[in-house]
């Protein structure tokens, strides 16, 4: 058995009620629910929310909302491995094996991906599996910025030309596949026994600024349009 929690705040600061925002003339977070029912691959799919108005338009989309988050886990300071932790004390464990924990600003995500996740930490009986991105360019060409002045971070690396450097990748902040008894001992979403899948930038857009969510519309409208 398994389930998938969504978790969706509401009280987004940079980008007002940003979980429900019209993108495409849905609410943000239909894309992740979406997906995960058409998936065929959870028992449930749940969403976290300290929002009526959230957990309202979450359930006509078909998510189950069987409780609502309290407020003191629902600030910008919270991280996502106690929402998960908390939603998992709220349900029936006995027979969940994995907890797939997907963004509800996943909204650009492909389901080969999603599958793939699930694949893998079964495969490699791993403790998570997420989705990861290469970096755009070479971040050991970084540059500080003070004041009015700036410099390499490496200043042994200003003069490396950026197809010397070894590619590098970071979270793409969609989804964790999660061992669920694991999980509810070690509450890491990044324990040790991790193992990832490479997801194409064009697939991906962390959503945390107006800018974030105009890209993520032009993503979505050339993978989908």
């Amino acid at each position: 058995m398994n389930i998938a929690i969504i978790p969706a705040r509401a009280g987004s600061k940079r980008i007002k009620n940003k979980n429900i925002k019209l993108f495409f003339g849905k609410p943000l977070i239909f894309y992740s629910i979406k997906l995960a029912l058409k998936s065929k691959l959870f028992d449930k799919v749940i969403v976290s929310t300290d929002s009526q108005k959230i957990a309202k338009i979450a359930k006509s989309f078909g998510a189950d909302v069987p409780f609502l988050r309290p407020k003191n886990i629902s600030t910008d300071s919270t991280i996502t491995s106690k929402v998960l932790i908390h939603a998992a004390k709220k349900i029936e464990l006995s027979n969940i094996k994995y907890i797939c924990c997907i963004y509800p600003t996943a909204a650009i995500l492909k389901l080969r991906y999603l599958k793939k996740g699930f694949e893998m930490v079964k495969k490699f009986n791993s403790d998570c599996c997420l989705g990861i991105t290469e970096y755009d360019f070479p971040i050991q060409r970084a540059m500080q910025l003070k004041g009015n002045k700036t410099n390499f971070y490496w200043s042994k690396n200003k003069n490396l030309r950026s197809q010397t450097f070894e590619k590098l990748y970071h979270d793409a902040a969609q989804f964790y596949w999660l061992n669920s008894k694991n999980f509810l001992k070690h509450k890491q979403l990044y324990p040790k026994k991790m193992n990832a899948i490479k997801i194409p930038r064009k697939f991906v857009q962390d959503i945390d600024e107006i800018e974030d969510f105009e890209i993520a519309k032009l993503k979505f409208k050339s993978n989908y349009y």
